[in-house]
């Protein structure tokens, strides 16, 4: 944690008495605004919602899950054994952080920012480059596994639960991580615990974002677009809308669901965020990645893609910046 010349934040533009436009360094490129394929939910398109729970066949399961995966990459999951008590504490823990701290205090915890995806608040993840265009968002990034990364001392300790709602989430989603996986390795033909040993030691970061109210929506993006670099990233929203995933050339909104969490499938899903004028959103995304170690490589034969060291893949994605494209087409053979 540093305090460096006391970092510009988002949340502090849009306080400002008065703000009645963005910062040019925020305003995207016309092709790249909010308007250019629309905001709302094309009206035969809508996130598959599956049902975890009950005595449904695994068969059939894993039959939605493979047509979810393939249609969209992204689906939400309802009854999926995480306390719905736990999805609100946390999303009121976050809403406490950044809506009730004080600037200063917040900025105790800033992240490194000369070190990409360090711990920590900040505002600059996916900035490639100084000239690049800012995202409206804030965030709070925490390391929660492997245990050896989590060090609860580094995360805020107001509100009082803060940390313990932080690391009960952590152990929560890492176990419905590993079930899905499991699922979506069956509905490939593999082996249950394919996608897991491939993966080998799990890595898991937990990101909250904050997006403020926006003077000028139609010029800014929340998040620009992306797809994430690993297996599998959870996500919960709070009641605004915001997030959109790319689906047959529209930006189709994800309705937020309280009950759910939407399942993103690493580099197969590109997805942004949008800002709205009247109100703040909150976010939290559980990204779930191998070790930077791992070699990843196709599982069928012949490979459409190559073989490669993760860690190599990753200095990559920061390096070049997401720039909307699937990170993957990059290694196409």
């Amino acid at each position: 944690m540093e305090v460096a010349d006391a970092p510009i934040r988002v949340q502090s533009i849009a306080q400002e008495d008065r703000k009645v436009v963005v910062p040019p360094e925020y305003i995207q490129p016309p092709e790249n605004r909010p308007s250019k394929l629309g905001n709302g939910n094309a009206t035969d398109h809508k996130i598959p919602m599956i049902d975890l729970g009950g005595d449904k066949d695994v068969n059939l399961l894993c039959e939605e899950i493979g047509r979810a995966c393939r249609e969209w990459g992204a689906f939400h999951v309802a009854n999926h054994g995480v306390p719905i008590a736990l999805l609100d504490e946390i999303r009121k823990a976050g809403t406490s952080f950044f809506e009730e701290l004080p600037m200063a205090e917040k900025l105790r915890y800033s992240c490194d920012p000369n070190s990409p995806a360090s711990e920590g608040y900040g505002s600059r993840m996916l900035v490639a480059s100084d000239d690049a265009v800012l995202d409206w968002r804030d965030f709070f990034d925490h390391h929660t596994f492997p245990l050896s990364r989590r060090h609860l001392s580094r995360w805020p300790h107001s509100p009082p639960n803060y940390r313990e709602v932080i690391a009960e989430y952590s152990d929560q989603m890492k176990v419905l991580a590993e079930k899905l996986l499991g699922l979506i390795s069956t509905s490939l033909g593999l082996s249950s615990s394919f996608i897991e040993e491939a993966m080998g030691e799990l890595y898991q970061n937990i990101t909250i974002s904050y997006y403020p109210s926006c003077p000028q929506p139609e010029l800014t993006l929340g998040l620009q677009s992306h797809s994430d670099m690993g297996f599998i990233t959870l996500l919960i929203q709070d009641k605004v809308a915001g997030l959109q995933v790319s689906k047959d050339g529209e930006w189709v909104t994800v309705d937020p669901v309280s009950h759910a969490i939407l399942v993103i499938l690493g580099d197969q899903t590109e997805h942004r965020a949008i800002t709205n004028a009247n109100r703040a959103r909150l976010s939290v995304a559980t990204f779930h990645d191998p070790a930077k170690t791992m070699s990843v490589s196709p599982a069928f034969k012949p490979p459409r893609y190559r073989q490669v060291i993760y860690g190599d893949y990753v200095s990559s994605w920061y390096t070049k910046g997401p720039n909307g494209k699937r990170n993957i087409d990059a290694l196409l053979i």
